[in-house]
């Protein structure tokens, strides 16, 4: 008996300690388990924030391109361009004018905003006092697999700040990536009442064509023309190409272009001929 009795009093201690620290485990454990309301939940990452290598910016030249806006993020934009032509002169002229720097230019100040997933809208003013409020949508992308990227578009624009010659286009955008070295892209457009004229054809059918092209994982080279195929379209395609370096959330370009077109109203018109050329450029900046 005293043997029982000298290993109970030896168990017994072991086994109610072993009791206690099970009971704590599984209390902690619960306690872990059971979520706070009011601490913060993490956040989903946004699948259209990271940067698309090919395409890196909203537009080309002018024309609109098929990136996604974040939602709920914003994107500004400075399109300038010099309106002295570049071959008016000897090369003694040009270099006097410092390249065209010296004269006046056409300025246009651009803002967008991502609205919900997918949708994306702006304004973009012109100092020649044309303002031009644009929605975006975009309905595939070719970061899901897709074959192509499709956005549809939608403008309205006036002169004189949206008071007069009212102007709205409609627009399909489609963009195909080959490999990771170029991006192209066939934008067919109707413009509703491009001429101010009263007599006349008073819209115009377009087709933006495009192509951004990489040379360097920061580096690009951009191209673009816009044909008319019905309706109203004085002189020649406008005509821009341009070389562009990416630095974090800025783009900045250098173009060359036979007209001063930056909204879809003022591409439709056209430019005077081939044979005058401008100098401009392009800053982005993306605040994401």
């Amino acid at each position: 008996m005293r043997g029982f009795e000298s290993v109970r009093r030896m168990v017994l201690p072991l086994l109610v300690s072993a009791a206690c620290l099970v009971s704590v485990s599984a209390f902690a454990q619960g306690t872990a388990a059971a979520p706070d309301p009011t601490a913060p939940q993490p956040q989903r990452s946004d699948p259209d924030i990271p940067v698309d290598p090919l395409q890196p910016d909203f537009n080309l030249a002018a024309l609109p391109t098929t990136l996604r806006m974040p939602l709920h993020k914003f994107a500004f934009r400075v399109t300038h361009r010099f309106t002295r032509p570049l071959g008016d002169g000897d090369f003694g002229d040009l270099l006097s004018d410092a390249f065209g720097i010296d004269g006046g230019a056409q300025i246009g100040l651009e803002v967008r905003f991502g609205l919900l997933p997918g949708t994306q809208i702006g304004v973009h003013r012109t100092s020649d006092r044309t303002i031009q409020i644009f929605g975006q949508h975009n309905f595939l992308k070719e970061r899901d697999g897709k074959p192509v990227g499709l956005d549809v578009i939608a403008t309205l624009e006036g002169e004189q700040n949206l008071s007069e010659h009212v102007q709205s286009t409609l627009g399909v955008l489609v963009s195909r990536n080959i490999q990771k070295f170029v991006a192209l892209y066939a934008e067919p457009m109707v413009v509703i009442n491009s001429s101010s004229f009263a007599v006349g054809d008073n819209n115009t059918g377009m087709v933006g064509l495009g192509a951004r092209i990489r040379l360097r994982p920061s580096m690009y080279v951009t191209g673009e023309i816009t044909p008319r195929f019905a309706g109203y379209d004085p002189g020649v395609s406008q005509v821009s190409f341009g070389f562009e370096g990416r630095a974090g959330g800025h783009l900045f370009q250098i173009n060359f272009s036979n007209g001063f077109g930056t909204t879809l109203g003022q591409i439709s018109r056209g430019a005077a001929d081939y044979d005058h050329w401008y100098f401009g450029f392009n800053i982005s900046r993306k605040f994401f």
